[in-house]
């Protein structure tokens, strides 16, 4: 395999190790609640304040962070974000009050900001139609291992304390920023064997209003805004709160909890992108909406499963009905990326994708809040997650009625 083949893959194989530690870091503490609230004395609500803080920051700046990557160096903006974040990742095992934990939680949602719309971007560029998805997939499959390892938290905090792991993977995240500086580089179009348009070699400056002006001027995009709103409240219900329903639902101990609830969904998600990955791109070569019908598709089947394990009270149906949901979560991320590049002007792809983080965030972010307050006035999770598969399911089936445009390769 020649080099100019071989470094599209290399780039997908360095970002998977930012996502695992993306997604890493920023989970380790829904898996060590019950040290954490027994440390600060918190109440529910004040422990979903500590997710909800970030997902704010975090969705507040992801425009930002993508308008970024599309006007300057997307391995710049990259390597920025993984060093800040695994700083703050690193102080927060030495935070001792409330507001201590809340300001690290804020500038890690600040840095991680940057990261997703600039990486995300940087492997479409590299990767123009047949293999898109595949590559967007795999990508993605990083940040699944993170949940699923992120899960681990618990057993830490049982064996060395809750700090302990947020200063391990501190220490880690910033070498492996240095590291980046060798295995990166910003995609060239000059340099393609592939048919580049002179339109792409040669586009005009971008500016953040006019991004803002052109996503709006698409009745699609408001489609995807309303469908990635829906999954993010659904998402970070999940990664927030799904430890907590384990454990009191299924009565199982802190460690178990947390892997139960972040390692089967992930294994499901792993496979998702995979198959919904290879599937997409073979499927798009002879339908301009293939991409657009595989996550259609996921989450169609993938709903309901939600939904059965909020219900049952059998433990094997209920990470069954994980695996799948986790299946079409996978279809879905190895697809949004590439539906979104068939919706906006290639200029400001990575741009559109922060507004998308950011309404999915600040939503998400509300969601598990209000998770907590409502545990507090006595409704369960179970009901909660139960209302948020029917919205899933709905918000999937809107994107039916998205217009798309051919691009480049399919």
């Amino acid at each position: 395999m020649n080099k100019a083949v071989a470094y599209p893959w290399v780039i997908v194989g360095a970002l998977w190790v930012i996502a695992f530690l993306n997604y890493l870091d920023r989970i380790l503490i829904t898996s060590m609640r019950d040290p954490i609230v027994a440390d600060f004395s918190l109440t529910d609500a004040q422990f979903g304040l500590l997710t909800s803080v970030f997902l704010w920051s975090y969705g507040i700046l992801s425009p930002f962070g993508g308008f970024l990557a599309d006007k300057f160096s997307r391995k710049n903006v990259i390597i920025f974000s993984v060093f800040v974040w695994s700083l703050v990742t690193l102080c927060t095992g030495f935070t001792h009050t409330f507001q201590q934990m809340l300001i690290t939680r804020v500038l890690m949602g600040v840095s991680e900001a940057c990261y997703i719309p600039a990486a995300l971007a940087l492997i479409t560029d590299y990767h123009r139609g047949r293999t898109r998805s595949l590559a967007t997939g795999l990508h993605m499959s990083g940040l699944y291992t993170g949940l699923a390892v992120g899960g681990i938290g618990g057993y830490i905090a049982e064996l060395w304390g809750w700090r302990y792991g947020f200063h391990v993977f501190g220490i880690v995240g910033i070498f492996y920023s240095f590291v980046l500086l060798f295995l990166l580089k910003d995609y060239d179009p000059s340099h393609s064997k592939e048919n580049v348009t002179r339109a792409e070699t040669a586009l005009p400056a971008i500016s953040l209003p006019q991004s803002f002006k052109v996503f709006f001027s698409e009745r699609s995009f408001y489609i995807l805004l309303i469908y990635f709103s829906v999954l993010g409240m659904v998402n970070w219900l999940v990664y927030g709160w799904l430890p907590t329903f384990f454990r009191e639902h299924f009565h199982l101990g802190l460690g178990e909890a947390g892997i139960t609830a972040t390692s089967y969904i992930q294994v499901g998600s792993f496979i998702g992108v995979i198959a919904g990955g290879i599937i997409a791109d073979r499927w798009a070569r002879s339908n301009i909406r293939g991409r657009l019908y595989v996550l259609i598709i996921g989450f169609t089947l993938g709903a309901p499963f939600l939904f059965l394990m909020a219900s049952t009270q059998v433990f094997i149906i209920a990470i069954i009905a994980m695996l799948i949901f986790g299946l079409a979560r996978g279809f879905n991320d190895a697809n949004l990326m590439p539906v979104l590049r068939q919706m906006v002007d290639e200029r400001y792809i990575a741009t559109g994708y922060g507004f998308l983080n950011f309404l999915s965030t600040i939503i998400g972010g509300l969601m598990v809040y209000i998770g907590g307050a409502l545990q507090d006035a006595q409704i369960g999770l179970a009901i909660i997650y139960q209302a948020a598969a029917v919205l899933m399911l709905l918000a999937t089936w809107l994107l039916l009625a998205a217009r798309l445009k051919k691009t480049e390769g399919i």
